[in-house]
Order: structure tokens, then C-alpha cells, then sequence
């Protein structure tokens, strides 16, 4: 337990302190939480410095998970017998929680949907049909982001889709977790998803009511 709890603490702080957002505003000596929608996320940044300041908000974002998860492979999973994806993902909800929440920042940072898809990501590294996480990630977000042109409904079933294919990996023994590491690594996804879900509640309210920006719309 101590394993874990210690390498979730270490996935929060490399969440809050890589805060790409933020500092890309800072960089452009802005705070990008003063701007369009106040959020320190990919899109907001794309929206409102340019379509490369986003680009390199969305890699640092999410590669910070990758980065993560390979720093625990060589230095955490050496050393214990709970398995790796499990650690893998206690890290990742860290980092999706530094990454919303950080602290030095009055815990208001982004949504979680870039550094949730690094998680994603970094389960590429293990063996089987974990890389098709990422396939089906890509796939589901084009696809709704062209048909929609909403960003955010297709974060939104990304994420949803993702969970669902982690329960079919889960029971068609595709994961390496079993028993009670499967239990807790699907409670985990879950947990993700609940929070993309839960940061995103003002987007879904617009996208009921009509009013969510479109792919390529300005801000007024």
C-alpha cells in the first residue's frame, strides 16, 4: 500500500509541476486562466495563443505520464511484486489530479483529458493489445471531432470508450492484472473518467443547451 500511495504522490506533483498550460501562458506573460474559458488546458491555449502553443501544450501534457511511468520502471518496479500497469496507472491518477488540481496554483489547472490520454499512452509499453488503447483513442476522438466539431464531446467519449474497452481487455485476459490488481486497476480507469467527466460538467451543459464552441470558433 505504501508502494502505491507513494508513487500516486509522485504522479501528483509531476502533474502540478509540468503544468504546460500555465507556463505556456506565462511564457507569452499572460495567465491563461484570465482567458477564453479559464482553463489551463490544451484547447484554451489553442484557442486563445495559436495552434502551436497548443500542439506543445498538448505533448508536454501528456508525455509527462509516459515520462512518469518509464522513471518507475526502472527505479519502483525493480523492487516490488505489485505489477507494473497497476503502478502505471496509481501514477497516472496522480498525475491527472496534479494536473487539474495543482497546488501552488489554488488547485485550478486543466481538464485532465491530455494527461489522461498520456496514461493511455504509456500502456502502449506492455505487451498483447494494450497498444490498441491508443489506436481506439485516436479513432473515436477524430471521428466524433469531425462529425461534431466538438472537442469536448469527443474527449468526453474517448475517455467513456476507454473505460469500456478496459473492462472487455479485463474480462477477455488481455491485461496483465488479475483478481484484486484487476479490480483496483478498473476502479482506477473509472476514477478517470469520472473526472473528465466531472471537469468537463460545464461543457456538457452547454453541449445540451446548444451553446459549446465549435471546432474553430473564436472567442467573443
Amino acid at each position: 500500500m505504501l508502494v502505491k500511495l507513494a508513487v500516486l504522490i509522485f504522479g501528483y506533483f509531476a502533474g502540478a509541476l509540468i503544468q504546460a498550460g500555465y507556463w505556456m501562458g506565462k511564457f507569452n506573460k499572460i495567465d491563461i486562466r484570465n482567458y477564453g474559458s479559464g482553463n489551463a488546458g490544451t484547447t484554451n491555449v489553442m484557442r486563445t495563443l495559436g495552434k502551436k502553443a497548443g500542439i506543445v501544450t498538448y505533448l508536454l501534457d501528456a508525455f509527462k505520464a509516459v515520462i512518469a511511468d518509464v522513471l518507475i520502471h526502472f527505479l519502483v518496479v525493480p523492487h516490488t511484486t505489485i505489477p507494473e500497469m497497476l503502478l502505471f496507472l496509481y501514477c497516472g491518477l496522480g498525475i491527472v489530479l496534479g494536473h487539474n488540481f495543482p497546488f501552488y496554483l489554488g488547485f485550478k489547472g486543466g481538464k485532465g483529458i491530455a494527461a489522461s490520454s498520456g496514461v493511455v499512452i504509456s500502456l502502449m509499453l506492455f505487451p498483447k493489445y494494450c497498444f490498441m488503447f491508443t489506436v481506439f483513442g485516436i479513432l473515436f476522438f477524430g471521428v466524433v471531432a469531425k462529425v461534431s466539431h466538438y472537442v469536448s464531446l469527443a474527449s468526453l467519449i474517448g475517455m467513456a470508450m476507454f473505460f469500456i474497452e478496459f473492462l472487455i481487455w479485463g474480462i477477455i485476459g488481455w491485461l496483465p492484472l488479475h483478481n484484486m490488481s484487476l479490480v483496483e486497476g478498473t476502479i482506477i480507469v473509472f476514477i478517470l473518467v469520472a473526472l473528465a467527466f466531472i471537469r468537463h460538467r460545464g461543457n456538457i451543459v452547454r453541449l445540451i443547451n446548444g451553446t459549446e464552441r465549435k471546432i474553430g470558433q473564436k472567442i467573443n
